[in-house]
């Protein structure tokens, strides 16, 4: 299997404010979609959600938009309103919305973290659970999120790597849905308006990459010493990082996929430059909570919180999923976050930004 990125880089590129539309869907629209092969099977689905399992057979008819995701992929969440809204909007001229779950971290294997995640993102179209990346590589997929549109002869017609780029890939669902015959195919866009982690990024002021925690893909980490890979370590850090550097501080075991603290009081810091803040981060095999507090340069961050701590900078984890610690409001210049850890056990997977 080939390694796989999320797609930060394109997703700068993508994101932003929706261009000017195409031209209402036509014949010569459709002509321009190119043939990419035939739609692969999805028999290698380990599970799935809100549908019995479906078949390349069973969708030959329809239109099919064949969607990669994971759920604490920041640019996937970021997507997943318009996902949503188009399933809904052409479910009755004929489209079928599929989500392939396809984790990246160990935690997304858990069908009852997927199952908690849907509910919580409130998808109700069919997702089909990819824990052996089986979908995934007969699709050749390298990205989340990744698109493929798929028309009503079972032939990949289009795809979209990384978030972004709406309007053109609904007006490509009503070229096809039009081109199978489908009769007073809706020619307006949907009007999305999301909140929390899922509203839109400013990607013009992003100037962090996401940023793992664990050895196999950790950069810019200057904690003293650096990581010592699965032992249990004493770890400082001396003086205010530069701009995307970051470091640990207390007792943590350093694996090649995350970080676990081993005592309370320990923290991460690191210096960034982005409207929003996020990072990935669960309980311990013990499951119980984890209080934690947020400062940025050292204060409290008032209106600057994000969705999952308040004005004082207090937070619990209670699940593994992405949590949402700063969203800035007025000018955005670099800051330096620091999360304290009031009760040991919490597992810290990787920064992402917005």
């Amino acid at each position: 299997m080939r390694a796989s990125l999320r797609l930060f880089a394109l997703s700068l590129l993508a994101a932003g404010p929706i261009l000017l539309a195409p031209a209402i869907p036509s014949p010569a629209m459709a002509q321009e979609l190119s043939d990419e092969g035939r739609m692969p099977s999805l028999s290698g689905a380990t599970h799935w959600f809100n549908s019995p399992p479906l078949t390349t057979q069973a969708l030959r008819g329809k239109v099919v938009l064949v969607d990669f995701w994971t759920y604490s992929c920041i640019n996937c969440l970021r997507e997943m309103p318009y996902i949503r809204a188009w399933a809904e909007k052409y479910k009755n001229s004929g489209l079928v919305v599929i989500g392939v779950h396809a984790p990246e971290f160990e935690f997304e294997k858990k069908t009852d973290n997927i199952q908690k995640a849907i509910s919580r993102f409130h998808v109700d179209f069919p997702v089909a659970v990819d824990n052996d990346r089986s979908i995934w590589n007969s699709f050749n997929n390298e990205y989340w999120p990744a698109a493929y549109f798929i028309d009503a002869q079972g032939r990949i017609r289009h795809h979209h790597f990384g978030e972004g780029d709406y309007a053109t890939s609904e007006r490509i669902i009503q070229t096809l849905l039009t081109e199978a015959g489908a009769k007073n195919v809706p020619i307006s866009l949907v009007d999305v308006s999301a909140s929390g982690e899922q509203a839109e990024a400013d990607m013009n002021n992003v100037g962090s990459p996401e940023t793992y925690i664990g050895y196999a893909r950790a950069r810019n980490f200057i904690s003293t010493g650096g990581a010592v890979q699965d032992s249990a370590n004493d770890y400082v850090l001396q003086g205010t990082p530069e701009l995307n550097q970051w470091g640990v501080t207390g007792n943590w075991t350093v694996t090649d996929e995350h970080a676990t603290l081993n005592a309370q009081g320990g923290g991460i810091t690191y210096r960034f430059h982005a409207r929003d803040l996020h990072l990935v981060m669960g309980p311990g095999p013990n499951g119980k909570p984890i209080r934690f507090r947020v400062t940025i340069d050292g204060r409290t961050p008032g209106m600057q919180h994000g969705t999952d701590i308040d004005e004082q900078g207090n937070g619990t984890v209670t699940s593994q999923r992405l949590y949402q610690l700063v969203r800035q409001t007025g000018p955005i210049t670099d800051h330096t976050f620091h999360i304290e850890f009031l009760d040991p056990g919490v597992q810290a997977f990787a920064f992402t930004f917005g």
